[in-house]
């Protein structure tokens, strides 16, 4: 099903030749890597006049209404005039969301005003998710597009797409670049055809179950190609490549061809069509041959996308796998009382589940309901508690749906057709009770995405599987079936789809024509970033957190769902950070905050001198650090690192970051990403004490480590802290104290 050959390899004559035998041939790593695809698209964005360090500017941004606001008022504390490339503003996030009387609706306002003040595209709730969106208006060959949202890919379009944090996207509209040292490039060889009732969250599972844990291609960019690649519609290239962020890789790009160009076509985009394919002789760090025609129905299993088994496997052996996912459940949600066994949910040798979700920029793709539509035909799903919802990802593919007929067979058989939003994504959408587990053609299962709140005794699951799945298991009371049981018709390699985007007229298409005059309408819940202050010489921090995970997500650092309301007010949100994970944490980190503010009107008041420890209070400055294995996996949300700076958080503390967004996060808001090497033999527990003297002149001197003093229970140990991959500018931005105060210089 799925090969992964480790180390460099060559693409030539149609095969893969290891880098010994390539280069017994003549063939070199340095110039072969020029004939990527990925290669040719960076270094036509590259400013830095090296592709060793890459300098980038994009060609269009986009960002959607959690992430929107927090951007471009960052961006306006550092000079911001106009937006000088096109930035969409999307609104398919807080557009359901109820929570907190007027705020969601405040910062459509918001972003509406902001879209006139500098030149934006504005697109109202309820139109489009932010990834069909651009897919349908945006990518093209060639492009680059960044997104304040991790699963920015657009790849099968032949556009390299970057999810990041706001911050990024900030350096964006000052004119900036994003800087990356150049990635490894990973050839993803397509072979064969998907059979009968296998979809693109299939192959997407299985790639990642292959890949993620090992980091195979962790920071790289995906290149698909390979004669599999011509067997796959427009939408289920789509659906594979935007599930690549799962992998944790950074971008992901695919060969062009017939399909692309009519798909532009289609909609009225076919200039931005451009060939794409790797040259002969092509150099690729890692190979991943994927042959579709091997693949199974797949079911990703609370908690993560990787956790992943064949339909058939799950079947075969439902004690034993659920029996595992109860005892995650209770290490992953660190609970002190079992809920009721999974186990209770078989009946008669079948597992039952309680709810069905299709939706967003995965899921909610005309193929995937049309494919959904043709196997539930009409026939009711039944009156019991099992239940069905589908959300388009577009009003262009609800227009589409209807004109077709398969609308109306989707709600025969009694499916909730709603409208574009992510909810059902991030834990604001179809929350399923308490005990119930949720099937979803959807991005993430991550703890607590289905909504539930496990430290108030609410505990939820949800499972990752295709649509066609999803339909089949909805025909038999949502007990899990595999849609190749059905004995469908193979899947189409063309799909035709007409494309009205007269739902659109209600766009705001400002790009170019900013109107500088215009006021920015800012509702109660708009709040500024609270003010930074520069890097002091040394550091006095009190751990405030220590997460012995294996992998901390961005979701653990700070909640999704009903917290996304609050996105826009950094002291209200800060209240939420690592609420699920520590509840404590909040708390530890505003009396360190409240002595360090103390600390700076009155450094000789008796409170601070106690809190120093005999530290000099004139050149020390005190603050928070989170400890945690490998942090950062998932979303891109800023305010997973922003939140704990505003509680006066320093640094974090880890032995690698699980992703560069989420490092980039925390170097941008003035935090120092301290890596230690086997950072368990520490121990480090919330309340011991790190001392970094001469922090301020280590960073502005290039080093690459600092020993600290690490004080635990009265014992004090030195303990080496790395500055790894740290850049100039990156030196810079902390020593400032975040990027809004490096811009203001």
């Amino acid at each position: 099903m799925i090969t992964v050959h480790n180390g460099g390899h060559f693409y030539r004559n149609g095969q893969f030749l290891t880098e010994e035998a390539g280069i017994a041939a003549g063939l070199r790593p340095d110039t072969g890597k020029t004939g990527t695809m990925a290669y040719g698209v960076l270094s036509r964005h590259n400013t830095s006049g090296s592709m060793d360090f890459l300098k980038i500017k994009f060609d269009a941004m986009a960002s959607h209404d959690i992430t929107y606001v927090g951007i471009i008022q960052t961006a306006r504390a550092s000079g911001l005039t106009e937006f000088p490339l096109p930035y969409v503003l999307t609104n398919c996030h807080n557009s359901l969301c109820a929570v907190g009387g007027t705020i969601n609706e405040d910062d459509h306002v918001f972003g509406l005003s902001a879209a006139k003040k500098y030149g934006g595209e504005f697109v109202p709730t309820h139109q489009a998710v932010i990834h069909s969106y651009m897919r349908e208006m945006y990518a093209g060959g060639g492009k680059m597009i960044i997104g304040s949202d991790s699963h920015t890919r657009y790849g099968a379009y032949g556009t390299m797409a970057i999810g990041e944090g706001g911050p990024e996207l900030v350096k964006q509209l000052l004119r900036k670049t994003y800087d990356i040292a150049y990635p490894r490039v990973i050839a993803i060889y397509l072979t064969g055809a998907p059979r009968p009732g296998v979809g693109p969250q299939d192959v997407a599972i299985a790639l990642i179950g292959a890949t993620f844990s090992q980091g195979t291609v962790k920071n790289g960019v995906m290149e698909f190609f390979g004669p599999g690649v011509a067997n796959l519609a427009m939408d289920y290239r789509s659906g594979i490549d935007v599930m690549t962020t799962e992998t944790s890789c950074l971008s992901s790009i695919w060969c062009t061809d017939e399909t692309v160009k009519k798909s532009l076509e289609a909609h009225g985009r076919g200039s931005d069509y451009q060939a794409l394919s790797p040259a002969d002789g092509a150099y690729y760090d890692c190979v991943i041959e994927v042959d579709l025609s091997k693949v199974e129905p797949m079911i990703a299993l609370p908690f993560h996308p990787s956790n992943a088994y064949t339909i058939r496997e799950f079947n075969a052996n439902l004690e034993d796998i659920l029996h595992k996912v109860d005892e995650d459940t209770m290490v992953k949600l660190e609970l002190k009382t079992k809920p009721e066994s999974l186990l209770r949910k078989i009946r008669n040798g079948k597992f039952y589940a309680d709810q069905g979700v299709i939706a967003g920029c995965s899921g909610g793709t005309y193929q995937n309901l049309r494919k959904a539509a043709q196997i539930l035909d009409g026939t009711p799903i039944g009156s019991d508690a099992y239940w069905l919802s589908a959300y388009p990802a577009s009003q262009p593919v609800m227009m589409e749906l209807a004109r077709t007929g398969e609308l109306a067979k989707l709600m025969a058989s009694g499916v909730s057709v709603r409208s574009a939003f992510c909810g059902p994504c991030f834990g604001a959408g179809d929350v399923p009770a308490n005990g119930a587990f949720s099937i979803r053609h959807s991005t993430r299962n991550f703890p607590n995405r289905e909504g539930s709140k496990p430290g108030d005794g609410q505990v939820s699951y949800v499972a990752l599987m295709d649509a066609r799945s999803i339909a089949a298991s909805s025909l038999n009371g949502g007990a899990i079936t595999s849609a190749m049981d059905l004995g469908l018709e193979p899947e189409e390699s063309f799909v035709e789809y007409h494309f009205d985007d007269s739902a659109y007229r209600r766009v705001y298409h400002g790009v170019g024509h900013p109107q500088k005059d215009a006021e920015l309408v800012f509702g109660p819940n708009i709040a500024d970033w609270p003010s930074q202050i520069p890097m002091p010489e040394n550091l006095y921090l009190t751990v405030a957190a220590a997460i012995y995970d294996p992998v901390t997500t961005t979701d653990e650092l700070i909640p999704s769902g009903e917290t996304s309301s609050y996105r826009s007010n950094p002291l209200k949100l800060s209240e939420f950070a690592l609420s699920r994970k520590d509840p404590q944490y909040v708390g530890r980190a505003k009396a360190v905050l409240a002595v360090e503010q103390l600390r700076r009107e009155n450094p000789n008041a008796t409170a601070v001198i106690a809190a120093l420890d005999g530290h000099d209070a004139a050149t020390t400055g005190l603050g928070s650090v989170v400890m945690s294995i490998r942090p950062g996996d998932g979303s891109a949300r800023e305010q997973a690192a922003s939140c704990q700076r505003v509680l006066g958080g320093c640094a974090n503390l880890c032995e690698d970051f699980a992703t560069k967004r989420y490092r980039s996060n925390v170097i941008n808001w003035g935090m120092v990403p301290f890596t230690v090497t086997d950072i368990v033999q520490y121990n480090i527990q919330p309340g011991d004490k790190l001392y970094i003297p001469g922090i301020k002149a280590a960073l502005e001197s290039g080093a690459e480590s600092i020993d600290a003093t690490l004080t635990q229970n009265g014992v004090s140990t030195t303990i080496p802290l790395k500055l790894e991959r740290l850049t100039a500018e990156d030196r810079e931005i902390i020593l400032s104290g975040c990027l809004i105060n490096y811009y203001a210089k």
